[in-house]
């Protein structure tokens, strides 16, 4: 250990830059102690280390810090975004292509929600893009059954309160109504931009509103959209993309990116490679299917 202890950075910090997992569980490794630094077993992330430092997590040595890379991924319904599942369900990152190498997610999103994900092999920048404060929204179409009261919708932008839960702004606006001769059964389409994205903030608000959610795809995630990215597939975010929408991630944290020298790799599209992405559980091909129908987007109605 550095003999200057406010040199280098924090152990956890360290660990979920090496993309081994986030900060937040890298604290947790340490109070289970599962992680060593130069022989001996930690129990506090209280601890600064520097290159000089060995550090050991579960009888492995922590892989060497790769340049941070930054990948979209279009999440399929019937995933779910955990490194391991109790339930045995499939995950996101056993659906990722072999060349990948290990990330975490930016968030999660639901088991039957899809769209855009942001995957990333480096756990500060994943922690960093989650929290508000970068003031990015997350925009969804939401697919919602019977008619939606427009008046309603249009006050979510004052917030609301839900089972003792304040949610903060909300920009709502009717995509397509069916017509009122249409049966009960009709869907209604609404895109939703927010700020926060609290655990199943979108299901909870509508159901306030006496709306069920049907479909719901995550679009854009900041400056990121999902575009015409097909279900399962992965596309990496060029040095210089980066470096223009996150460049003070980097600056605040002595991060150089350097350019990669093949073009073809800074705008990689990891496709199918070794893996069959619609193979999955059961359970996830049913999902898929279920969610399949009505996938066309129809102009709102004159």
């Amino acid at each position: 250990m550095s003999e200057e202890k406010h040199k280098g950075e924090r152990i956890a910090k360290r660990m979920a830059r090496a993309g081994l997992c986030s900060r937040r569980d890298a604290e947790r490794w340490i109070g289970e102690s599962r992680v060593k630094v130069n022989g001996k077993t930690i129990d506090s992330p209280a601890l600064n280390v520097t290159e000089d430092d060995k550090i050991i997590v579960d009888g492995k040595a922590l892989p060497s810090m790769e340049q941070t890379r930054l990948f979209l991924y279009h999440k399929p319904p019937g995933l779910v975004t955990t490194h391991r599942d109790e339930q045995g369900r499939t995950t996101v990152f056993e659906e990722l292509p072999d060349s990948m190498p290990r990330v975490v997610s930016v968030g999660r999103l639901d088991l039957s929600t899809e769209g855009l994900i942001l995957l990333t092999n480096d756990g500060g920048l994943a922690r960093h893009l989650e929290l508000p404060d970068t003031g990015w929204k997350r925009k969804y179409r939401v697919r919602v059954n019977g008619r939606v009261n427009e008046k309603r919708l249009l006050s979510l932008k004052n917030g609301i309160t839900v089972e003792g839960v304040r949610y903060k702004s909300i920009e709502a606006t009717l995509d397509v109504q069916p017509d009122e001769r249409e049966s009960a059964g009709a869907n209604s389409w609404i895109t939703m931009t927010l700020r926060e994205g609290k655990n199943r903030e979108i299901r909870r608000v509508l159901e306030a509103l006496g709306l069920s959610v049907t479909r719901l795809i995550r679009t854009d995630y900041g400056p990121f959209s999902l575009g015409k990215m097909s279900r399962g597939s992965v596309s990496e975010v060029s040095v210089g993309v980066m470096r223009n929408q996150i460049g003070e991630y980097f600056r605040e944290n002595n991060i150089k990116l350097n350019k990669r020298t093949d073009p073809e790799k800074a705008k990689r599209t990891f496709r199918e490679n070794n893996k069959n992405f619609e193979k999955s559980s059961s359970k996830s091909q049913e999902n898929r299917r279920n969610t399949s129908k009505n996938t066309k987007f129809r102009n709102k109605s004159k």
